[in-house]
């Protein structure tokens, strides 16, 4: 098994506990997370990146149990094992779009993937030397899914994907996520409150809050 989570549990102060289901992936598995507004998808997304320590439970990637490390070692552990398309791309304004793909691998002290060649392979090869100012939202957005592929990751997370995406894009970019994991032999997790990815993903979970 590659990635398993047990019994996690965490509460915001003041908020009731959230309680999540277990989670088992492998390999090129791919989960859905449906959840409404509020619901606790985006504290769930944080648990499984390492982002947030869960009150209890574990969280397993590989042989290493996330809860158990922080810090440099956590960050490091991160860099080079899980990517994360958060649901606004957070790229770094000064860089070009080649130079954001290339800081991901310095961070993480990783070679990973051929930066020129995944640009290339999600159809914006021709921004490589681009400023990400001048990207479009979709762009920007691909250009976000190559920063968290870029490592290889063993793990990619991604939050609200398709949220202000045609029907037609909204496709696009779920097979665009489910090839590349498959691709590099990683575990997909998408977290979203948009119904339409169930005709992408059939294996999904939902979390209600309490």
């Amino acid at each position: 098994m590659l990635f398993s989570t047990q019994d996690l549990k965490y509460s915001h102060p003041g908020q009731p506990q959230f309680s999540f289901s277990d989670i088992s992936l492998d390999k090129g598995d791919s989960l859905l997370v449906l959840g409404k507004s509020g619901s606790g998808k985006t504290t769930l997304l944080n648990l499984l990146g390492g982002l947030l320590k869960p009150q209890s439970g574990t969280v397993i990637l590989g042989t290493a149990d996330l809860t158990k490390m922080d810090g440099a070692k956590l960050d490091l552990f991160r860099g080079k094992n899980i990517g994360i398309v958060f649901q606004k791309p957070h790229l770094l304004a000064p860089l070009s779009v080649k130079e954001n793909l290339v800081a991901a691998q310095y961070f993480a002290k990783e070679k990973g993937q051929n930066v020129q060649s995944l640009l290339d392979e999600l159809g914006i090869g021709a921004k490589a030397n681009s400023s990400v100012k001048t990207l479009s939202e979709g762009e920007a957005q691909r250009v976000s899914i190559a920063r968290a592929l870029v490592n290889k990751p063993q793990l990619i997370l991604a939050d609200e994907p398709t949220s202000s995406l045609d029907d037609e894009n909204t496709e696009k970019v779920i097979n665009l996520l489910k090839n590349q994991a498959e691709k590099i032999g990683a575990a997909l997790i998408i977290v979203t409150h948009d119904q339409r990815v169930k005709d992408h993903i059939s294996n999904f979970i939902e979390v209600k809050a309490t």
